[in-house]
């Protein structure tokens, strides 16, 4: 059967391999010759300061992709067109360039993703060129899964025994790609190009630490084989940040350096196993299209609260609470789980997932500061920052989304550091001047006695701060600030 399309062109986003790729599977399915291109979009990099480690990470990324698409074409002239501009602008101006038919994505359900979409499938209608989008970095998408009357679940529980129920390995099967020889186009001279360097976009480097976090698809691989052989304990170690639990697989699956559909597929075939730590991982995942869902049903959480009784309550305001969130983001608030958990993100990018519970819950129910400082906060801080997940994380942290914590239920940040890092490993590795305390001091200094602080050359106040709020007091105030939801 002859190909509908004479040329077709891949446009890379949240996409950034050449393997289990359903827009660049469709795209050679239907066009005779394919290019492929990635826009270092300024509608993004405009905002972000000029020093950012996720930038960095998709540099080098799509420098990988660049060299798989050129291996899979077999010829140099092959490869990524790498564009830097707006790229409403640019993919509707390359694709009247290349003369294409057709461009070929993948769905982004994030709000202004939807409206950047909308400007270029208008530009390329008025060129009569179509944009085909299709499902890629969730399992179930969108209305994919509904309650039996019809409407999208707003509760974790049901949603996840309704993802287990209607999942098969056909759904979590591998989007082929297999170019025919000339398939993957050649650049033309003048677009054939090496991907530019960070200067070139106007970025310098970071810290960032490519031997933590390797980039690509071939950096994914290996953090992938690392996991497996801890997948099977991962419920047991997942909560404890000093131990090697997690898969640090987060940033690639936000760039789709690797596949959500091979994730999935690896951690249901441990599962059938009778694997718990590889069940408690699935469910990680299903979490994930869970809030990915959310977001498109109820658009509006992306700047409210899900509840709107939640959006009445009355945050601190003011220099005093600027003051507080200042203290959060620097990692001064006394409580050394806390300010060892802010270091982390600082330094790394990165944040243990028991902590952004604990520092979410802390900045809204300790502290009384409005959930949306916070969301804000790790969306300039993470490198595996998602829309979806960072506002579903800190909505479900403050009681006002979907399926959340009760409002009532605070979490005690020493309670939760004596619990989860009872020796002090994580707090020591992030907080070097409170090393010296003994283990039992460690997680709420101002309880040592003047012997220990001595001994550990801490005086308080000086080399480590005194807490900003007391706890108790804070769960009160708490208590009370919610009074107007439970009254709604």
């Amino acid at each position: 059967m002859p190909a509908p399309y004479r040329s077709g062109l891949v446009w890379f986003r949240r996409d950034l391999r050449a393997h289990d790729h359903a827009a660049l599977h469709h795209a050679l399915a239907q066009c005779r010759t394919v290019h492929c291109a990635f826009v270092f979009d300024r509608a993004i990099l405009d905002a972000l300061p000029r020093q950012d480690r996720r930038v960095e990470f998709i540099q080098a990324c799509v420098a990988e992709l660049d060299q798989h698409l050129r291996a899979l074409a077999g010829h140099p002239q092959a490869g990524l067109i790498v564009l830097h501009g707006w790229a409403e602008q640019e993919i509707p101006r390359l694709a009247l360039e290349l003369g294409v038919d057709a461009v070929f994505t993948h769905h982004d359900d994030e709000p202004a993703a939807l409206q950047r979409d909308a400007a270029v499938r208008t530009a390329l209608a008025r060129a009569r060129q179509a944009l085909h989008t299709y499902k890629d970095h969730m399992v179930f998408e969108r209305s994919e899964l509904l309650t039996r009357t019809g409407s999208p679940y707003t509760v974790f529980t049901p949603y996840r025994k309704a993802w287990l129920a209607r999942i098969d390995d056909a759904l979590l099967a591998p989007w082929p790609i297999q170019p025919r020889p000339g398939a993957l186009a050649p650049r033309p001279d003048a677009l054939c190009r090496p991907v530019p360097p960070l200067q070139a976009l106007g970025f310098a480097p970071t810290d960032l630490d490519l031997r933590a976090l390797p980039a690509g698809s071939s950096g994914a691989q290996r953090l992938l084989q690392d996991f497996l052989g801890r997948m099977d304990r991962y419920d047991q170690t997942r909560d404890y940040p000093a131990l090697k639990g997690p898969s640090y697989l987060g940033t690639h699956l936000r760039f789709g350096t690797i596949s959500i559909r091979e994730l999935a597929r690896t951690a249901l075939a441990r599962t059938r196993t009778g694997s718990a730590g590889a069940s408690v991982w699935l469910g990680e995942l299903i979490w994930r299209d869970f809030f990915f869902q959310v977001l498109h049903h109820h658009p509006h959480v992306a700047e409210s609260s899900f509840r709107p009784a939640y959006d009445a309550i009355a945050w601190e305001s003011g220099p005093a609470a600027q003051a507080l969130f200042d203290a959060w983001c620097a990692g001064r608030t006394g409580y050394p789980l806390v300010d060892a958990a802010m270091a982390q993100i600082r330094r790394t990018g990165y944040m243990h997932n028991r902590l952004r519970m604990v520092v979410a819950s802390f900045l809204t129910k300790d502290l009384g500061i409005d959930w949306r400082w916070g969301e804000r906060y790790f969306a300039r801080q993470l490198n595996d920052y998602d829309l979806a997940a960072n506002n579903g994380g800190w909505q479900w942290a403050s009681s006002s989304g979907c399926d959340a914590q009760p409002y009532f239920r605070i979490f005690h940040p020493v309670t939760q550091s004596r619990k989860f890092d009872p020796q002090g490993r994580f707090i020591r590795r992030y907080l070097p001047e409170l090393a010296a305390l003994p283990d039992a001091a460690l997680h709420a200094p101002w309880e040592a006695s003047p012997l220990e602080l001595q001994a550990a050359g801490v005086v308080l106040g000086r080399d480590y701060p005194l807490p900003i709020v007391d706890h108790a007091a804070a769960r009160t105030r708490t208590l009370q600030r919610y009074a107007v939801v439970k009254a709604a």
